[in-house]
């Protein structure tokens, strides 16, 4: 930088705003241009964003804490936005009931194979003990995850690069899984991306319809507490059972 622009971003870096006004800036540009995508998922806004930022913070030399002390205002907001699901989650209560064993059986199967594959292709790899207790989580919504990952002797900021890595994944290939699998129906395609891809695989399952974002939210919230209860007792069973 020069030195007129580096003062003028000393004392821009200095605003508690500037943080947020980055995430906003970077998401409505990164939205932008999946629009101009033509909403392909390789195109994901979110990946594009965290790229934009991650790069700003780069250039820039701004630390973590100090974009995070201005952008927490919208992790704030993840809470309510997280309550407001059960608003579509309600309109489609009639089919929910109908599919609640199905769902049940999908839900317990899904959330065992998401933990288990990670933690035991971790294992053949040679992961650490960290490593391995902070991959175990990745499917689940962040703050849940980071929450496990911690109680379970991992690392939770590694924990959160995971969880965002498993949903931009998610979002990217359901489509062409949906497609191979030949697997049509909204509420099968939303329970399945919000299992395994958690808010991000939500987000893009409102885009295929409001039905797919209901289940796919029904999915995110049971697959948390599903995860949180189990891993606790089952990954010191795995430990012992296959001596690590």
């Amino acid at each position: 930088m020069t030195p007129r622009l580096d003062e003028i971003w000393v004392y821009l870096s200095a605003t508690p705003l500037l943080g947020l006004t980055l995430t906003l800036l970077a998401y409505q540009a990164a939205f932008l241009a999946y629009r101009r995508a033509g909403f392909h998922p390789l195109a994901n806004p979110v990946l594009l964003a965290v790229a934009m930022l991650a790069g700003v913070l780069l250039l820039t030399g701004m630390p973590y804490q100090t974009y995070f002390d201005g952008a927490q205002f919208v992790h704030f907001l993840l809470g309510p936005a997280t309550v407001a699901l059960a608003i579509p989650l309600y309109a489609q209560w009639p089919r929910l009931k109908a599919m609640a064993a199905p769902l049940g059986i999908a839900l317990v199967a899904g959330s065992l194979t998401a933990s288990l594959s990670a933690w035991g292709i971790g294992a053949l790899l040679g992961a650490s003990r960290e490593s391995l207790m902070s991959l175990a989580p990745k499917s689940v919504t962040t703050p849940i995850a980071m929450a496990v990952a911690e109680r379970l002797g991992g690392l939770p900021s590694l924990t959160a690069v995971l969880v965002i890595s498993t949903g931009i994944l998610g979002a990217i290939g359901a489509r062409y899984l949906y497609r191979w699998l030949r697997i049509d129906d909204p509420a099968v395609r939303g329970f399945a991306i919000g299992l395994a891809s958690h808010g991000i695989g939500t987000a893009r399952a409102f885009q295929i319809g409001e039905q797919a974002g209901a289940f796919a939210a029904l999915a995110m919230g049971l697959n948390g507490l599903v995860t949180a209860l189990s891993l606790p007792w089952i990954m010191p069973w795995m430990e012992r059972l296959f001596g690590r």
